[in-house]
């Protein structure tokens, strides 16, 4: 792999990582039209793996004071419960919410790992998902009411993002698009949604992320770790800006461009697959 296929990779993982439109579709899709078939797929794993951790220290660094905040109030809330103010308590639920939501994606892909990695990793699957989940992007952007604040989570809240967390371990589906369309189903706005989208992603990517790369990494040749170091780099420096822009957008934007996205990119996708011009 060469360095501009790097920072085209690094670019298209920090670009699409938060936005609803599924980064491994757009990965997978970006490494046909590079002619990077002929990697190795422990190879290509290992690479995928590792600029993920790149977003995700993006993420993690956007909402460090979060985060800090929310583990403490957790803390607090099992060692110190009655020194546990309002603030605290609404922190230390959504810690747990959290951890109730990671723990779907963290079952099902410990049970599905082979069927994933291998029968779904398709791009037929990925391009018929863009479409199928667009339109169910579309239909909670236009049915929820959107008018609940992240603070209001409940535990059934947490069970059903966590449920639509887990469907992103099918290429193509997206795993901010599916909580985020759950989320505004549940009634919570396009911003609330998305934030609490964001945070629950961290122990699920973070931790399948570490997984994959400590057990890939090896696989990785020497003349791949300066690519592969290019192409985090980058989807970090991306992946940060887009979290920024993404969250400011909420404010006023609906999710119709990345609806109309997914559903031209889909339709693409299938019928450059149709007439040979991608391979799956």
């Amino acid at each position: 792999m060469n360095l501009v296929a790097a920072v085209i990779l690094g670019f298209i993982q920090g670009l699409t990582e938060f936005l609803p439109i599924s980064s491994s579709a757009h990965v997978q899709i970006a490494s046909e039209l590079l002619g990077l078939g002929s990697i190795s797929k422990p190879v290509l794993t290992a690479f995928e793996a590792t600029i993920a951790l790149g977003t995700e220290a993006a993420v993690f660094i956007y909402f460090f004071k979060d985060i800090v905040r929310i583990v403490k109030a957790w803390l607090q809330s099992i060692f110190n419960r009655g020194m546990v103010n309002e603030d605290a308590k609404r922190d230390s639920r959504l810690g747990w919410m959290i951890i109730l939501g990671s723990l779907p994606v963290i079952l099902i892909g410990l049970v599905f790992k082979n069927f994933i990695e291998n029968q779904l990793r398709n791009l037929w699957v990925a391009a018929a998902m863009l479409i199928i989940f667009g339109v169910v992007l579309a239909l909670s952007d236009r049915l929820g009411k959107k008018n609940k604040a992240i603070d209001k989570l409940t535990v059934r809240d947490g069970v059903l993002f966590g449920l639509g967390q887990s469907l992103a371990v099918i290429p193509g589906v997206s795993r901010s698009g599916a909580t985020i369309s759950v989320g505004l189903l549940l009634g919570f706005s396009r911003q609330a949604a998305a934030r609490f989208s964001f945070l629950l992603a961290i122990p699920a990517v973070v931790g399948s992320g570490l997984y994959e790369f400590a057990k890939s990494y090896k696989d990785l040749p020497s003349d791949m770790f300066v690519a592969t170091a290019v192409a985090t780099f980058f989807s970090f420096l991306v992946g940060y800006a887009v979290i920024v822009g993404f969250l400011r957008y909420l404010n006023r934007g609906s999710f119709a461009p990345f609806v109309i996205w997914r559903i031209l990119v889909g339709v693409a996708v299938l019928a450059a697959l149709a007439n040979g011009a991608l391979t799956a």
